[in-house]
């Protein structure tokens, strides 16, 4: 069974709700970051990336979590943030073009993590999970969401969907690009108690984004358990359900800072040693992704962006049984990343970076023409059920293989952790 967890979350002011709200921290560059914050010092980027505040020092000194801490404090004790007066549950709705989501946000329980009730398909990066660590840990808060899938046979949704509440948001932001993200607070115990009842019949759940947040969450609950600190919300995260046939997937671009021992024409002679290149001529760079010019037929397809020029990467699929080796993201990271460029770590080399599927790829190609990358590769989506698979059957796909929409604000509410007081 799946725990659900009420928690009085702290939440802007509703004045003060649509200059809080930001993009999740691992969505934006340092630079990105720090020019969001330049413009709106509110931005709730000051408090989950202070790196871009403290320039001058490195990104992991423990500086940059002091000041999380500090601004995170001080927004409090101003008055911006406020918390609820009981523990509540919340909804969350997003209008993103023609679509809607809707989504639960809860707390869960660590130890469902542990004992695989809550199910994840990546490995986590080390770098990433120890700054999320420290930052959970200076904030005493989880501050970002967790994106988490349950399965939908149709009476959660629709019960969830009936409680969203007929008046005004608790809060809402509209964003730049035409986006409009809601919250309604959902405070009925009885409402609440049977959303608790619907979740316990609920065999599993399975983490589309937010690993890191995830298993750094984990990670502060188990120090604090040995340090004899810890209080029930330690044990507890803070996430938002979302049904699983009402999500969409992108693909997770790479980039790699240079070719080893390649030149691009050597690079580009190799790669058609063991796959089928072609020039793809023209394409969108405003769109997410590059239409196959090859059909669904048994084929792997891949995109790569080399020397200003786009190329299409195909290959057969050996063993359609094997659920991790056939997908794409297995193939480049074997043959491609490791077995020409030697990056045989793909969660902690510093020459692979990724880049989420929701940018367009006018972005891939700034960063390979700017010189700060040699080459980009765009990938295409898989689906939701091949990812519930794969972790159904324990296994977990290559670091960065899934970019999940809709992508959520951050700040809108938080979870805080117990107040760490020494059995």
């Amino acid at each position: 069974m799946v725990k659900v967890y009420r928690f009085s979350g702290l939440r802007p002011e509703r004045a003060y709700a649509a200059k809080i709200a930001s993009v999740p921290y691992d969505v934006v560059t340092t630079d990105e970051a720090a020019e969001v914050i330049r413009k709106n010092p509110l931005s709730f980027l000051s408090v989950s990336r202070t790196d871009a505040l403290l320039r001058d020092i490195p990104a992991d000194d423990e500086q940059i979590y002091e000041k999380a801490r500090e601004t995170f404090q001080e927004m409090q004790e101003t008055g911006i943030f406020r918390r609820d007066d009981a523990p509540s549950m919340y909804l969350y709705r997003v209008k993103q073009g023609g679509n809607l989501y809707l989504g639960l946000v809860a707390c869960l329980d660590v130890d469902d993590y542990i004992q695989d009730v809550i199910k994840k398909h990546e490995h986590t990066r080390y770098d990433k999970e120890r700054d999320r660590t420290r930052h959970i840990d200076a904030t005493n808060a989880n501050t970002g969401l967790v994106v988490v899938l349950y399965p939908d046979e149709g009476d959660i949704f629709g019960y969830i969907e009936s409680v969203l509440p007929e008046g005004e948001p608790d809060a809402v932001v509209k964003t730049e690009q035409g986006n409009v993200h809601e919250l309604f607070r959902i405070r009925d115990p009885v409402r609440l108690a049977h959303i608790e009842s619907l979740f316990a019949r609920v065999p599993a759940t399975y983490i589309a984004d937010g690993h890191h947040r995830a298993k750094s969450a984990v990670t502060i609950a188990g120090d604090r358990r040995q340090a004899g600190t810890y209080e029930a919300e330690d044990g507890r995260f803070m996430a938002i359900l979302l049904a699983h046939k009402r999500v969409k997937i992108h693909g997770y671009s790479r980039l790699v800072t240079d070719l080893g021992t390649y030149t691009p024409e050597s690079f580009l002679a190799a790669l058609k040693e063991g796959f089928e290149v072609k020039p793809y001529g023209e394409i969108d760079d405003t769109v997410f992704r590059v239409p196959p010019l090859r059909g669904a037929d048994g084929h792997h397809v891949f995109h790569m962006y080399l020397g200003g020029v786009w190329y299409e990467i195909t290959c057969p699929v050996e063993n359609p049984a094997d659920l991790i080796g056939s997908l794409d993201v297995s193939v480049i990271q074997k043959r491609v990343l490791e077995g020409m460029l030697g990056i045989t770590d793909p969660r902690g080399d510093a020459r692979l970076q990724y880049l989420g599927g929701a940018r367009p790829l006018a972005d891939l190609e700034e960063k390979v023409d700017s010189g700060e990358f040699a080459v980009a590769f765009s990938m295409q989506p898989v689906d939701v059920e091949t990812v519930m698979e794969i972790a159904d059957a324990g296994m977990v796909m290559p670091p960065k293989s899934t970019w999940f929409e809709p992508k959520l604000l951050s700040g809108l509410v938080i979870h805080t952790l117990g107040e760490g007081k020494k059995e």
